[in-house]
């Protein structure tokens, strides 16, 4: 393995200090003639040196590196606001640690330890840990967070939220509204608050139109497991609707929790020759940007995460400036966004 070059190196070759060099490449003030200058740029840019960053932060106290812990990357949703984050920051001239959680709480919680080690002062997180005797040590310390997706009911922690009540209202009021009755639902297990929120918006709107919930279409896992080579919302929804198809009278409609949970019904469906929606009408929620590209496309309930993670980051580098003009909580707005995935019926 090759050895690092050092301004130790470069010093050593151009005949010069160490501390002449530091200065150099630091762009620092102090008076070198231009000549020297010259040589030591030209000495470390042949030797291919790389600034250590973290010894120079240390010194400085100047972090130009925010963390993000999110469930996981391979989700399209989570990869939107992941390039959000890195727009924002990159703007700004910080650059970004990714960290996966997995949904696993212990590993989410190690990685808030390890960030915070490694002196980086902001977290944009969605969190599903349980821990918030950590985050309080870790607040009280210094660190930075920003709530994202999930709501922390903590002081100190400037949260984003999304209406995720409202979302799942909406969901069902659209499927309504095109004559649906015998409606499925099915979802990941209601372990997250986004989750319930979801549920417990979509059945209001059924309640208030009078419908009652039919508790066999309803399909709920029993357990989520994410995994680095896989989609476990993809492979939920199409377990979850061959569950469904064991009915004897099959829904009409089936709405998914998310965008691929959705895919995997429509997924199911078509291998048990159902065609959307001439057979029975699908609908997802999030919007991500497969959800126009597939066959039919999809229609579903519009988060807006590419956005959600451009403020966050803005927020987070607001509060790291002192410069926080920003309310507590931010609540971001569902909108209806529909394609050719749900069947209208005509109301008699």
């Amino acid at each position: 393995m090759q050895k690092r070059v050092t301004i130790h190196d470069i010093a050593k070759e151009a005949g010069v200090s160490s501390a002449t060099v530091s200065r150099v490449l630091s762009n620092s003030d102090y008076p070198v003639s231009a000549k020297l200058r010259s040589k030591i740029q030209n000495l470390a840019e042949q030797m291919q040196y790389i600034p250590n960053m973290i010894g120079k932060q240390l010194k400085t106290d100047n972090n130009m590196t925010i963390g993000v812990i999110i469930p996981t990357i391979s989700n399209p949703f989570y990869a939107a606001v992941m390039l959000g984050v890195e727009e924002a920051a990159r703007k700004s001239g910080y650059h970004v640690l990714l960290c996966n959680s997995l949904q696993d709480g212990s590993l989410e919680e190690g990685y808030l330890k390890t960030l915070f080690e490694k002196q980086v002062k902001g977290v944009i997180l969605s969190s599903i840990s349980g821990n918030r005797k950590l985050m309080t040590h870790l607040i009280k310390m210094g660190l930075n967070v920003i709530a994202i997706d999930q709501k922390l009911d903590m002081p100190d922690v400037l949260q984003i939220e999304f209406d995720y009540r409202r979302g799942g209202y909406m969901a069902a009021q659209y499927l309504l509204e095109q004559g649906h009755r015998k409606i499925g639902y099915v979802t990941a297990p209601l372990d997250r608050p986004s989750r319930q929120h979801i549920y417990h918006g979509f059945f209001e709107a059924l309640h208030a139109a009078g419908v009652d919930k039919n508790d066999s279409y309803v399909q709920i896992a029993d357990e989520e497991k994410e995994v680095y080579d896989g989609i476990y919302e993809f492979e939920n929804g199409k377990v979850l609707t061959r569950k469904l198809l064991q009915l004897d009278e099959l829904p009409s409609a089936i709405f998914a929790c998310n965008d691929l949970t959705a895919f995997g019904v429509i997924n199911e469906l078509a291998a048990n020759g159902l065609r959307v929606p001439e057979d029975i009408s699908v609908m997802g929620f999030d919007n991500i940007e497969f959800s126009r590209m597939v066959t039919p496309a999809l229609t579903t309930i519009k988060q807006p995460n590419y956005e959600m993670g451009k403020l966050a980051c803005s927020m987070l580098l607001d509060k790291l400036r002192k410069d926080n003009n920003h309310e507590m909580d931010v609540m971001l707005l569902p909108k209806l966004i529909v394609r050719d995935s749900v069947k209208t019926f005509e109301l008699e």
